[in-house]
């Protein structure tokens, strides 16, 4: 073999061999890379329970100093809250939190120590602690504090240090009282409804359905407050007026909850404000809901018979039908809708401006 081939040959094994050692180099470090991390983390607390043990939590606890505690409780499929009130509990809000806990986990250590607690609104005074039991067992600890930059800043319960952690989503812990609670106070088709009246200070409207068209009738009160016979003919009834009274109730669901303390005028409801009573189809079923006083603003009391004796809070669009006077379900003077149109109202095609939620 010629010298110049041998030093090719030479530099060929000498680039072989130093590729080799590179590369096995490059190996060692990463190896010592991963393992310097899993010794970083090795110790970091475990934060979120597994999938089967958020199925099987039966009480959550969480204390929040900015807003009232609350205690929830599962008592056979269903969720209820037990503090401070006692009351059916909003399931998907109550799901969305479970779903919540299987997220949250370690991420990053700040300090190890409790000096940092108050400064980093950890402690009892500002934290956000949620406590999970299965049983009696308690499956999740932890106080949530501020959030800045890094992340959210949490502390595990039993254990010093405050931490960074992923994946937790501070409103689905911090809600109002009220919001724990379910809201839904009535659920139908409105297709399905034959007949409905509102009896109030004002009288009485009765309205029924045949062949999809409505009819309405009005008896109105004498000066002793009683009802006097129907009107024979309603010569201005509004049949879309019904039906938009029917879209406020078909899916009705409380803004905010009376107590015990409230003034409610419920026992009185046909003089405070109404009472509605809406007949279904093929005997599915009658539904009466009182309406009483004025809670605040414009918002009223009001109450489902029949039920679990709740009282909620709706809002004007649905308690105004309940008060409502015989103008509310006529037509409307076309001099006062053409000046109304010109003033920029939002007509609904039926002579009367769309609910706040449809325009």
């Amino acid at each position: 073999m010629k010298t110049e081939h041998k030093i090719y040959v030479a530099i060929g094994v000498l680039a072989a061999l130093g590729g080799g050692l590179y590369a096995t180099r490059q190996t060692k470090q990463k190896e010592m890379s991963a393992h310097s991390a899993t010794a970083a983390t090795a110790d970091f607390p475990a934060l979120a329970p597994s999938k089967d043990d958020v199925e099987a939590i039966t009480k959550i606890e969480i204390k929040n100093a900015d807003k009232s505690s609350v205690t929830l409780e599962k008592k056979g499929d269903a969720w209820e809250l037990v503090a401070p009130v006692s009351a059916k509990a909003n399931a998907s809000n109550v799901r969305s939190l479970l779903d919540n806990l299987k997220e949250i986990k370690v991420k990053e250590s700040i300090d190890r120590g409790t000096g940092t607690y108050k400064q980093y609104e950890l402690d009892d005074e500002k934290g956000v602690h949620v406590l999970a039991y299965k049983g009696d067992g308690k499956i999740f600890d932890a106080y949530f504090g501020k959030s800045g930059s890094r992340g959210q800043l949490a502390r595990v319960g039993g254990k010093d240090g405050v931490w960074v952690v992923g994946g937790y989503s501070n409103f689905l812990y911090t809600r109002e009282v009220k919001n724990w609670r379910e809201t839904s106070i009535l659920k139908f088709e409105d297709a399905n409804v034959i007949q409905v009246s509102v009896t109030n200070a004002n009288g009485q409207f009765s309205f029924s359905k045949n062949d999809e068209k409505w009819a309405g009738s009005y008896a109105k009160r004498d000066k002793d407050k009683k009802l006097e016979k129907p009107e024979k003919k309603w010569e201005k009834f509004d049949e879309a007026k019904v039906k938009d009274m029917l879209r406020a109730y078909k899916s009705l669901t409380a803004e905010d909850f009376g107590d015990e303390k409230s003034d409610t005028g419920l026992d009185g409801a046909e003089t405070n404000g109404g009472v509605v009573q809406i007949k279904l189809k093929d005997n599915a079923g009658d539904i009466t809901v009182k309406v009483g006083k004025t809670s605040k603003g414009s918002s009223r009391f009001a109450q489902k018979e029949g039920g679990d004796g709740t009282v909620y809070v709706i809002s004007s669009w649905s308690g105004d039908w309940a008060t409502a006077d015989r103008a509310k379900f006529e037509k409307s003077d076309d001099k006062k809708k053409d000046e109304k149109k010109g003033e920029g109202g939002e007509d609904d095609g039926h002579g009367h401006d769309a609910p706040p939620e449809l325009q």
